[in-house]
Order: C-alpha cells, then sequence, then structure tokens
C-alpha cells in the first residue's frame, strides 16, 4: 500500500489507475540538530509522520492520499547560517517552490493539500493566503506535527529543537541516523530582555547566543517506545484531519447543505 500512498518510492505504475482526495507536502529543514541527528531531521521526520498518517486514513476511511517528497528548504535564525552547511532559504524561494507545486496539483485535479511543516523557522500563512488569490479552488491547510499533541503528555524534559521528542520520534523510525551517546546536552539560555522573554515582541533567537551545540533541550531521556507513541498517535489525528477535509464539510455552514 505505501508504494501508492508514498511518492518518495512510488512509481507511475503505482500510481496511473488509482485516484487521490489529497495531497500532503512534509516540509522541513538543512540545519544542524545538536551533535547527534541529521542535517534534514526535519524533513525526514515530517515525511515519516506524514506516510503514517496516509496509511491510517487508507485503512480507516478508505481514500487514497498522496505524501510528495519532503521539502528540505527551511528559513533559519541569526547565528544559525554561521553553522557549517547550515542553509538559510528565503521567503521567496519558499514561494516559488510551494506555487510551483501548487500550480502542478491544481492541473492535475487535486484541490486539496495538507503542507506538514517540521521545522519552527517555517510559517506558510502569509504564502497560503496568496495562494488562495491565484487558486481560490485550491484548499491548503498547514500544521506543525510536533504540536499536534501536547509534549509534555509523552515525554520528561521536551525542548524545541534536537531535543526528547525530536530524537524520540528519530530514533523509532531511523534508530540508525541516531548517534545519542554524542549529543550534547542541549543547554540553552533565553532573553535577558524582560518584554521578549513575556512575549511582548517578537524576534528571531540568535542560535550562537542561546545554544552551544545547536540543541534546544535535553535529548538524553529519549527513547525509541516513546517515539513511537507520540508519532502514532499524531498520525491518527493528521488522518482524521485528512477526512474531515476530503468530506468538504469544513465550516459549520457547510452542515447545512
Amino acid at each position: 500500500m505505501e508504494r501508492k500512498l508514498d511518492l518518495s518510492v512510488a512509481n507511475y505504475g503505482n500510481t496511473r489507475n488509482e485516484q487521490y482526495a489529497l495531497a500532503v507536502l512534509p516540509w522541513g529543514a538543512t540545519e544542524p540538530h545538536n551533535l547527534h541527528l541529521p542535517y534534514l531531521t526535519d524533513a525526514i521526520l515530517s515525511h515519516d509522520v506524514a506516510v503514517d498518517a496516509a496509511v491510517i486514513a487508507r485503512a480507516k476511511f478508505g481514500f487514497n492520499t498522496m505524501v510528495m517528497p519532503a521539502i528540505p528548504l527551511g528559513a533559519q535564525n541569526p547565528g544559525q547560517r554561521d553553522l557549517k552547511f547550515c542553509v538559510h532559504y528565503r521567503h521567496s524561494t519558499q514561494m516559488a517552490v510551494l506555487s510551483d507545486i501548487v500550480s502542478s496539483l491544481s492541473h492535475q485535479g487535486i484541490d486539496k493539500l495538507v503542507i506538514i511543516n517540521g521545522h519552527g523557522g517555517n510559517s506558510f500563512k502569509s504564502m497560503i493566503r496568496d495562494l488562495a488569490v491565484d487558486y481560490p479552488s485550491m484548499l491548503i491547510a498547514s500544521s506543525e506535527w510536533f504540536k499536534v499533541l501536547p509534549a509534555k503528555e509523552f515525554f520528561d524534559k521536551p525542548g524545541d529543537h534536537a531535543d526528547e521528542l525530536e530524537t524520540s520520534v528519530m530514533m523509532h523510525y531511523h534508530p540508525e541516523l541516531v548517534s545519542l551517546a554524542e549529543a550534547g546536552k542541549g543547554d540553552y539560555t533565553g532573553f535577558a530582555a524582560k518584554t521578549l522573554d513575556e512575549g511582548v515582541a517578537w524576534l528571531p533567537r540568535n542560535w550562537s547566543k542561546v545554544s552551544t551545540d545547536t540543541g534546544i533541550g535535553d535529548p538524553s531521556l529519549s527513547t525509541a517506545a516513546k517515539g513511537a507513541a507520540y508519532a502514532h498517535a499524531v498520525a491518527e489525528r493528521y488522518a482524521d484531519l485528512f477526512a474531515e477535509l476530503v468530506s468538504g464539510r469544513i465550516y459549520l455552514s457547510d452542515l447545512e447543505k
């Protein structure tokens, strides 16, 4: 079944006679993740959660979802670009890529797209609003997989970058890519400016001033079992989201039709 739902491994023989109700676009970044996780962690995990969700949706609701190849084009904070092989992609670059994907899908009659984002520095809201002008019949939703369910219900000390959550989920999907023994502590500092710390205003954190190993959060308590529990629960929620979007009953007013 997976070969029909994951474009990374599918071929045209798998897909040409199938109908697809929804496309899913995993989106990540290219950046260091402490000392023990791959640069492409955000892209890998958003893709794998999306595939699990597509498989669940097929089994539970009977429709096909195509998971597109993960996009590793992430926006970076100051200080991150100084790190070897960390790449910052501008908003305009991301918008150009997303626009081409939406144009292709719309041309092929696929009018529903869910972006599953794995990188906290990415934001798609303004892009989606602009695309809604150009493609009014296209439904585009965006979500961050690591925020679908409260991390504190699954992990002991979740942080927000290469932490117990990301490390555990990577240990579940790809244990061969995790070098936990080499991980830094993930110690980090916040803002001294009280107003910024309290959220009066936002500015991007300068990574060189908040983290020494690029991690934010202690990964030492990570386990594959924790990662499996969280990933499965998130995938179940995404499958439900897909079903509701496919049903067309998005607004309360839709129920009256």
